[in-house]
């Protein structure tokens, strides 16, 4: 059985929105139903800014396993919030916004991944934790861009690993541990949208900037970077270097703490190959302070998961919460 299902979106427009002070409303919320909103790094500002605990996916994981909240909103993408979920099966939790996915999770369908786990028996599966609970549920440990390294390097040597789903991380990941990885063949839509060419040019303005970047960009950007981490580690970076320059390459709502932690510094988000605004997340930017809102008021839509693969999936987020 697929995972996620969900209530359908709320449709109640009847109320005046733009009369509300949506942050009062929110606030108000909260403490009713003795809820705690979740927010990654790459909302908009404003809900980052109301959010109890803002994070990068581990961070908010161990935020999820400990909280004491009645209800959790979780103010990301889909997967996020299925992970909350996996982890508080007693507790009611919503999302803003049902279509709020990932590129990396809708890339690796659970039925198709299983065939390719079969495929390699003798393989043992760490899944990135941007996918499915479906494709969790087949995987026997999760991992994030933060702790990666770390997990991989407690695995036995002789012990073969597929690595999934994003082929860009994982190159990352067999470059720094030196081990070899079989890749599933996936990427995130905003990471991979960064121009070299353009971050060259950009680096020829702005000679002082450092460029700092996710692991989840291409070879060639990392290639090319000063210093590459986990959206936390990135944040982090920024406030405990002396430079006061940086090229910033991942989605750029991290910006907005960056700035918050260094006001004094300069902070360029990398560019796309496009005129477009592919670094944002399309998907990250479908939850708004309206929806927020909504979803709270109306408490849906709510994440429910069948509980076969709930209890399937929580083993190797265990895992990796133990191993990291």
């Amino acid at each position: 059985m697929e995972t996620g299902i969900l209530t359908e979106p709320q449709t109640n427009f009847t109320l005046n929105l733009e009369a509300l002070n949506l942050e009062e409303e929110i606030l108000a919320l909260k403490k009713k139903l003795n809820a705690v909103i979740l927010a990654h790094y790459y909302q908009e500002s404003e809900i980052q800014d109301l959010a109890d605990f803002i994070g990068d996916s581990l961070e908010l994981s161990k935020r999820a396993a400990s909280t004491d909240a009645d209800i959790i909103v979780f103010a990301g993408v889909h997967f996020m919030a299925e992970t909350a979920k996996i982890l508080n099966p007693s507790k009611k939790v919503l999302i803003p916004d049902l279509n709020a996915g990932c590129s990396l999770a809708e890339g690796c369908p659970a039925p198709v991944f299983k065939k390719f786990k079969e495929l390699h028996p003798d393989h043992i599966v760490i899944s990135y934790i941007n996918c499915s609970a479906a494709v969790k549920a087949l995987s026997n440990i999760i991992c994030t861009s933060s702790n990666a390294v770390k997990i991989i390097e407690q695995i036995p040597k002789e012990q073969k690993i597929i690595f999934a789903p994003d082929k860009n991380l994982g190159r990352y990941i067999m470059k720094k541990t030196g081990r070899s990885m079989l890749l599933w063949d996936g990427s995130c839509i905003v990471h991979e949208t960064f121009s070299d060419r353009k971050i060259l040019l950009l680096k020829a303005e702005n000679p002082n900037a450092l460029l700092i970047a996710h692991p989840e960009c291409e070879e060639a950007i990392l290639n090319r970077a000063d210093f590459i981490g986990s959206t936390s580690a990135l944040l982090r970076f920024t406030y405990e270097s002396d430079a006061n320059e940086f090229i910033i390459a991942t989605e750029e709502g991290i910006i907005h703490q960056m700035l918050k932690k260094s006001p004094h510094k300069k902070f360029i988000p990398a560019p796309p190959n496009s005129s477009c605004a592919c670094n944002e997340c399309p998907y990250m930017k479908l939850n708004t302070m309206e929806k927020l809102y909504l979803c709270m008021k109306d408490q849906k839509p709510e994440i429910i998961l069948d509980e076969e693969i709930r209890i399937k999936a929580l083993k190797p987020i265990q895992r990796m919460l133990e191993m990291s």
